[in-house]
């Protein structure tokens, strides 16, 4: 049985879904190729996330435009984080978790979640979008809630590879903007232990095989951080430590998987230093890392810039680039 709140949800989910489908044609590198069906996941048992004992917010959706073309929405204060898959109809093994970005105070599940799922789906990538919990709404885990979601969306993926028709060699994280930070904190992270197993599911490993990061948000450090995304994340005046802690630049592991970095030099929402910072990081750490900064594009291009713009042409660039690490 569905209560009436799920089958909204699962209705609402549809609906963006089928807007992106129609709008996949007009996209850069885009192909109407994916079976959009109405397949959301809870990522935890009971669809109740860990520490959520003095949450008291309420989870709502916000139109960002009135363009019809686009179903270009962000979810407010998350309290029932999910992964809505996208089917490829001719699927490769690979998967990918999107991560959209919001500035960890929404999480832009159209523009930098849909959009970019229809996209891969095309490529033959199994697509699963993330829809993850906000730092300050209350979480016991603060700052790690969207790390907890992130791991164990990973965790679930593999776990449900075979399910699923995918190798689970083959898993990448991809994530724009604040998402890129969680992206970059999935991949630099995945050792951390963020929460007590919950299933069989978190037995397995959360490290992605590829990470791509869109004009992440990656450094803490004020001046170079995005500064709301750091008062989401830690409040103000964080600890020295807890900064270092979350700036994704540091503590990079030797075993970091392969990483793709696009930008554009004249963003002027997260200054380009963040993609600067990650990309030496995971040099200086020995991991393999391709990045394509453009002259111009300014802050969340996603797929959206015009086909002539030298900005556009980064989802052909990434393909080529994972196809060269057998991602697809």
């Amino acid at each position: 049985m569905t209560n009436g709140n799920t089958t909204m949800q699962r209705r609402t989910l549809f609906t963006a879904a089928a807007a992106t489908a129609l709008l996949a044609a007009s996209l850069p590198g885009t192909s109407p190729a994916a079976d959009i069906k109405d397949e959301t996941l809870a990522l935890w048992p009971g669809n109740k996330p860990p520490g959520g004992a003095r949450v008291s917010v309420k989870q709502s959706e916000v139109a960002r435009s009135d363009d019809p073309r686009f179903r270009d929405v962000a979810i407010l204060n998350v309290t029932q984080p999910n992964l809505t898959l996208f089917r490829p109809a001719k699927p490769n093994g690979a998967a990918m978790l999107i991560i959209p970005g919001g500035g960890y105070q929404r999480v832009v599940v159209g523009k930098e979640g849909y959009d970019i799922a229809q996209w891969l789906a095309g490529e033959g990538v199994t697509v699963f979008v993330l829809l993850y919990r906000l730092p300050a709404d209350g979480w016991d885990a603060g700052p790690d809630a969207p790390l907890q979601d992130a791991q164990r969306a990973i965790r679930l993926i593999r776990a449900g590879a075979k399910g699923w028709g995918i190798d689970p060699a083959r898993i990448g994280v991809m994530g724009f903007s604040a998402g890129g930070h969680l992206a970059a904190m999935a991949a630099t992270r995945f050792d951390k232990v963020t929460y007590k197993p919950v299933d069989a599911a978190d037995q397995v490993s959360a490290r992605p095989d590829i990470a791509a990061l869109g004009y992440p948000v990656i450094s803490m450090v004020p001046g170079i951080a995005h500064a709301g995304s750091a008062k989401q994340m830690l409040g103000e005046n964080p600890a020295a430590d807890r900064i270092a802690e979350f700036s994704a630049d540091q503590g990079v592991p030797a075993n970091a998987p392969p990483t793709f970095i696009a930008g554009a030099a004249d963003d002027n929402v997260v200054p380009v230093e963040n993609s600067l910072l990650i990309y030496a990081a995971l040099r200086q750490a020995g991991a393999k890392v391709a990045m394509h900064l453009f002259e111009a594009g300014g802050h969340g291009f996603g797929l959206r810039s015009p086909k002539a713009a030298p900005v556009a042409a980064w989802p052909s660039l990434f393909i080529e680039w994972g196809r060269s690490h057998g991602f697809v």
